[in-house]
């Protein structure tokens, strides 16, 4: 299988962890996720020849001491943790660690065991707590001497190094994208507020829901976006002074248009300008007063916490954990403690202390009041998504819209993808905004050579953002036989840009249009893609709409059962029983983005891919490492298989490969997801992502339509007009499509370079495999930036 090239391996080989010891706490609040970090941080420790140990009940088991709360880690001590909510390890809030004695007890109790490097899980308080103890930590030594410590450890043990990784579902520390639970949090939000919604269109009522977060308002304003509520209420954006009737004025609005339901979420620290506090009671009391509606109000509280974590979680702290052991190998005596974080899709190493001082500025500026401030210093994902919410919640009066006279049709093509929905319903709305008319095509270029199109109004798309698959209709029909009909309606409908929303097929629509263009000056009109697939296989993009609940579970049986949790599922009904092996057929074509990172997130010990080529050797040695194994404290086995990895060696042939030679030792069991990995109603992660992404998509149409408006109409044919608009690595680009040829191969529908497939060792590592892991695209030392000016990226903390 492919390797790290000898320079990278030469790297990793350098960071060798003989010699040292590592300790993990959780502490603070606790998060789901963070098991995921802690099996990480100590597999990746043991792999490298360090020692690891768990440090129980956070700062208090540190400065209690002894073998039941500092104990060394082994490989199997980890084993079944990464679907566990909470922490395992345990956590606690420590009084006595603020104190200069405790930090003492503390002190000795690592000294004696030989431990100089803390990974620290949680939150800024505890990040903080851990920077002050590295600080002191010379000074405590020499403490230590002069109550009778050995002079020859203290100076052997004279440095003590830190690496922290944030662990809070309110995704409240600067610096980051998204922390360790967070999106499992929103898991949670989501899954109440769409059974909530049944309840309330069958009774017309209004529904109150607080959410936490007490100082950041990211759960309420993510969660608002992601169901479509009706008013959010966050502590870094209070409500101008008569808030109260312009709220209840848009919910009597929505009442008149026919909505049977409204949706009202309120962080819990939400407050007015005046810094009195709003609640749910409050929120309700004010509905029911002024407008007699039948109101609950739903406080979701700790249910927020609980749960299993989410795929995002899973890989986001795997990656993270991983990251945490190589930065404390790679620190020196000189190195500031730094805290692992997420931009877009990149893990970077940021000075800890500098987040912490930034976080502090956010609320500094909240308690001045000033607002504005407070939500740049959040950073760019936060301010980005108050401002999507902005666009979409509140619809203007037709007096107040602009009156461009553009028409733009939108359409969904290729196989259907959760999250569509929620991007058509943001490009309709934004649309609309910008004052243009906007047409919905259904059954993609199939319909629209039917002349399936009609206008779509704001109304029309309401109540979308939770809706699975593809309300428009979707098809895999290309343009290139039909482009003389399809200029016709073009014609007719006098379409000024197309918003194409789809997987491989939309991209190889679009380039036949473009194509096209030569002959029709109907295709003479900007053109953009947003990729929305669950193969993920789409060139010019690092995700697309629909990867993310292919990789989560849906609980419900008529909802998409995907790799991630059906694995969990598999895995728990070995559990008590002989030891068991389960092989799992995933989608992807030739794409092995879900057998991979599913695999990553489910803890599998193989998954098989087109693009890292397999032979029966390759087979015959997983088999023996598996057997190994079983033989061993481990009961249970997860092999995936992406759909087109290898023409020969089926998921049959597999399967019975296992079953025989691991005859004695473990029996299998095996199963082809298919389709539901395509079904179910969409993730937080995707009705987000397709949200904002679709929005960008909708301001970009806009402003080159008014660029290339000329003699009365629009006319666009250059190659900068007809782009698809992805992620990469840290920023959304647009990126004309005809420049992504050279990164395509067309013969098996994928990118030349994926950047997943770097994350593949990660996977074989965790699994115990010996492989070599590249390390030359690892975070690297960089600073914050504060937000000052906007930028043409948006993270959306992609994964």
């Amino acid at each position: 299988m492919a390797q790290p090239d000898n320079q990278s391996k030469r790297f990793f080989e350098s960071l060798s962890g003989a010699g040292k010891s590592i300790a993990v706490l959780t502490s603070g609040g606790d998060a789901q996720g963070m098991n995921a970090a802690v099996r990480a941080v100590v597999r990746m420790g043991i792999y490298v020849g360090a020692k690891v140990y768990f440090i129980r009940e956070g700062y208090q088991g540190m400065v209690d001491g002894g073998e039941e709360n500092i104990k060394e880690a082994s490989w199997e001590s980890v084993s079944s943790m990464l679907q566990m909510g909470g922490t395992v390890i345990g956590s606690a809030r420590c009084k006595e660690f603020r104190s200069h004695e405790g930090r003492l007890k503390a002190a000795h109790n690592l000294v004696q065991r030989g431990i100089t490097n803390l990974c620290v899980i949680g939150g800024d308080g505890s990040l903080t707590g851990a920077n002050l103890f590295r600080e002191e930590w010379s000074g405590l030594l020499e403490e230590l001497v002069q109550q009778g410590g050995e002079w020859d450890a203290v100076q052997k043990y004279s440095a003590l190094h830190i690496v922290g990784m944030v662990g809070s579902i309110d995704n409240d520390f600067c610096g980051t994208d998204m922390t360790i639970g967070t999106d499992s949090a929103l898991h949670r939000i989501i899954e109440v507020v769409d059974a909530i919604m049944t309840t309330a269109q069958s009774h017309q009522r209004t529904f109150v829901l607080e959410v936490m977060g007490r100082h950041c308002g990211y759960l309420a304003l993510v969660s608002a976006l992601a169901c479509g509520a009706d008013w959010v209420l966050i502590p870094e954006m209070p409500p101008e002074d008569g808030w109260e009737e312009k709220m209840c004025q848009k919910l009597s609005a929505t009442r008149s248009r026919g909505s049977r339901l409204n949706i009202i979420i309120v962080a819990e620290g939400a407050i007015d300008r005046h810094g009195k506090a709003i609640t749910g009671s409050v929120v309700k009391d004010l509905v029911v007063r002024c407008l007699g509606f039948d109101t609950r109000v739903t406080i979701l509280g700790h249910v927020q916490r609980g749960g299993t974590p989410s795929a995002f979680d899973r890989i986001l702290a795997s990656r993270m954990g991983v990251e945490a052991v190589i930065a404390l190998l790679e620190t020196t005596a000189n190195t500031p403690a730094c805290v692992v974080s997420l931009c877009g899709n990149q893990a970077v190493r940021l000075p800890l202390m500098e987040c912490v001082q930034m976080t502090q500025e956010v609320q500094k500026a909240m308690d001045e009041k000033k607002f504005e401030e407070a939500v740049k210093l959040r950073g760019r994902s936060f301010e980005n998504n108050l401002k999507t919410y902005k666009l979409l919640a509140h619809r203007k009066l037709e007096s107040e819209l602009p009156h461009s006279n553009f028409n733009i049709a939108v359409l969904n093509v290729g196989a259907p993808a959760a999250g569509m929905n929620a991007a058509v319903r943001s490009a309709v709305r934004v649309g609309i905004s910008e004052g243009h008319k906007m047409f919905a095509v259904n059954d993609g270029f199939e319909g629209f050579y039917k002349g399936q199109i009609k206008e779509i109004k704001w109304a029309d798309v309401g109540g979308w953002t939770g809706q699975g698959g593809s309300l428009l209709g979707t098809k895999r029909t290309l343009p290139a036989k039909h482009v003389e009909k399809i200029a016709e309606q073009m014609r007719a409908h006098n379409i000024n840009a197309l918003l194409v929303i789809g997987g491989f097929e939309a991209y190889l629509g679009l380039m036949e249009l473009l194509e096209a263009r030569g002959k029709y000056d109907e295709f003479c009109v900007p053109m953009v893609m947003v990729p929305a697939t669950v193969s993920n296989n789409v060139p010019g993009s690092d995700l697309s709409i629909g990867a993310d609940t292919a990789l989560n579970a849906i609980t419900d049986v008529s909802e998409c059962v995907c790799v991630c949790q059906t694995c969990d599922r598999i895995k728990q009904s070995a559990s008590g029983t002989k030891r068991r092996v389960f092989i799992i057929e995933t989608m992807g074509g030739y794409c092995g983005y879900l057998a991979s990172v599913g695999g990553l997130a489910a803890g599998a010990d193989a998954a098989y891919i087109y693009e890292e080529p397999f032979d029966i050797r390759d087979l015959q040695s997983n088999v023996e490492h598996l057997t190994e194994k079983m033989k061993g404290a481990i009961q249970r086995g997860l092999v995936l298989r992406n759909e087109n990895s290898n023409e020969n060696y089926t998921t049959d042939f597999i399967y019975q490969l296992y079953s025989e030679e691991g005859r004695g030792v473990f029996d299998c069991r095996k199963n082809v997801l298919g389709h539901m990995q395509q079904g179910g109603a969409p993730s937080p992660f995707d009705r987000n992502f397709g949200t904002k992404i679709s929005a960008k998509a909708m301001l970009w149409l806009t402003k080159k339509m008014n660029e290339t408006f000329r003699q009365g109409r629009v006319f666009a044919n250059t190659e900068d007009t007809c782009c698809l608009l992805g992620m990469r690595r840290r920023a959304l680009v647009f990126q004309p499509v005809v420049q992504l040829k050279d990164e395509t191969d067309f013969v098996h529908r994928i990118p030349k370079e994926q950047w997943w497939l770097k994350l593949r060792p990660l996977m074989k590592i965790l699994a115990k495999y010996k492989t070599s892991y590249d390390v030359s695209d690892s975070g690297q030392l960089e600073h914050v930036v504060r937000n000052i000016q906007p930028k043409e990226s948006d993270p959306s903390g992609a994964m």
